[in-house]
């Protein structure tokens, strides 16, 4: 006995309200943008600790946990921006261990559903802030500590996708081979510049000298994210004595990528499923890019659903130069060191082919059975009926198809350097960034700034537009 339309439709969208948790709310983000380019951090933090409650739920505390910590850092709140961060390692391995534990009984499972396991190079870099945090704080063993799991990380990062991928081959609903992508990132040209300094203020010079040997193999292993050239360090290793002293400048700048979705429609044929992949245009309309088709041995013909990837995408920055000017000593560029960005997308794609294939199974399995399920309910129903039941059955289920785009926002593009050897004492410091045509966009200007022979002396600046 068919159900009345209303009833149906009724039941359809109240399923649909509660579609919300599997996708990514962006909308907490709205005017932090304009903040940071103004160096408003404590405005921002007002706005994100604001929307904790209701734009971060239990799933996403490694979000709000990198946000929140990113922020304080950028505060010069630096116990606090440690606490943030030390939560959210552990969150990220907490999630990342129970993922692999569950790949195999959960891989129908929408990604947005699933307690998020951080990006990578989120999981790096969240160590060089944590040093960071330490050295303005004066505990160097500490920011040891963060530095060398920076590249214990790095070493780990290849085996750590095998074992999710063997997982992930277990499940029963696998059909094509699981496999990761290629990791190239072995080497962080930040994490092995924090740790030179940190040798090279111990007089630990063997240490210093494989530190800078390390940077330079990065350059030449690494050339999708090291796509400019090395910086000049035969100042690092210049034999300084008192009352000379050295200030290392970094300066941060930019805002690493955001994820944007990929929307793909799957037509099937006899044995084949062929995907019609479209992309956001200019105007931010969907165009379509590209078909392809794969076997799949026991599907059968006439059905389509949608289903959707993340992509991650750079955001252009503004600047293009940043001078040291040191009051009475001068004015020096700094030299780009890092590019997060660059490192942000090259480990994404390990995991890429992992999100392809478990996304492409879910939608097959989910909307194969969706549309089975379908058709036996409106057996019986008139032809209307049946036509809208079907329209509306297909879109709650691609409602419920939306990729994970969840990623900290407040983390850097590029890292730059410069160290400077001048006389110890007090000097007021501008650290001016400039954009292509030589326009300034924002100074950072620091008065009175200790600077002590024979000591580590850092000074960070920011300017994240």
């Amino acid at each position: 006995m068919p159900r009345p339309l209303p009833i149906i439709l009724l039941g359809l969208t109240a399923l649909l309200s509660g579609c919300a948790h599997l996708r990514t709310s962006k909308t907490h983000y709205a005017g932090t943008a304009s903040m940071l380019a103004k160096g408003d951090y404590s405005s921002a933090i007002s706005k994100i600790e604001a929307a904790k409650e209701k734009s971060y739920t239990h799933k996403d505390r490694v979000v709000y946990y990198l946000d929140t910590g990113m922020l304080y850092h950028w505060n010069g709140q630096y116990e606090k921006s440690n606490e943030q961060l030390e939560k959210a390692e552990r969150a990220i391995e907490e999630n990342f261990t129970k993922s692999i534990s569950r790949s195999a009984s959960s891989l129908i499972l929408n990604d947005n559903a699933r307690a998020y396991a951080g990006e990578d190079y989120e999981d790096i870099y969240l160590n060089a802030f944590k040093a960071l945090n330490y050295l303005a704080l004066g505990k160097n063993d500490s920011a040891f500590v963060e530095v060398r799991r920076i590249n214990q990380k790095l070493t780990q990062l290849e085996d750590k996708y095998d074992n999710v991928a063997q997982k992930l081959n277990e499940a029963e609903e696998a059909h094509e081979e699981f496999a990761p992508g290629k990791n190239y990132f072995q080497e962080s040209a930040l994490g092995r510049y924090l740790s030179m300094l940190l040798y090279r203020n111990e007089d630990r010079w063997d240490d210093v000298r494989i530190d800078l040997e390390k940077i330079s193999k990065g350059w030449k292993l690494q050339p999708d994210i090291y796509t400019f050239n090395e910086p000049d360090f035969s100042a690092s290793t210049d034999q300084v004595y008192p009352p000379e002293a050295r200030l290392n400048v970094i300066a941060f700048s930019g805002l690493g990528p955001e994820k944007k979705a990929s929307s793909f429609y799957v037509f099937t044929e006899e044995n084949l499923i062929v995907l019609a992949g479209t992309q956001e245009d200019y105007l931010g309309k969907q165009e379509l890019n590209g078909l392809s088709a794969i076997p799949w041995p026991g599907v059968k013909a006439g059905y389509n659903f949608k289903f959707q990837l993340p992509k991650m995408l750079k955001h252009p920055s503004q600047v293009n130069r940043i001078d040291a000017e040191i009051e009475s000593v001068g004015t020096s560029s700094l030299q780009r060191l890092e590019s997060l960005e660059n490192a942000a997308v090259e480990t994404f794609g390990i995991r890429k082919p992992l999100i392809y294939m478990k996304t492409l199974t879910r939608a097959v399995v989910k909307g194969l059975a969706t549309q089975t399920a379908t058709e036996q309910a409106t057996d019986n129903m008139d032809s209307g009926l049946a036509f809208f039941t079907r329209l509306a059955t297909t879109a709650l289920v691609n409602r419920t198809e939306n990729a994970d785009l969840r990623i900290s926002r407040f983390f850097p593009a590029d890292a730059s350097i410069r160290e400077i050897h001048l006389p110890e004492g007090l000097y007021n410091i501008r650290i001016k960034y400039y954009d292509l045509a030589g326009k300034l966009l924002f100074t950072d200007e620091r008065n009175g700034v200790s600077i002590k022979a024979g000591k580590l002396n850092v000074l960070e600046s920011a300017y994240l537009n």
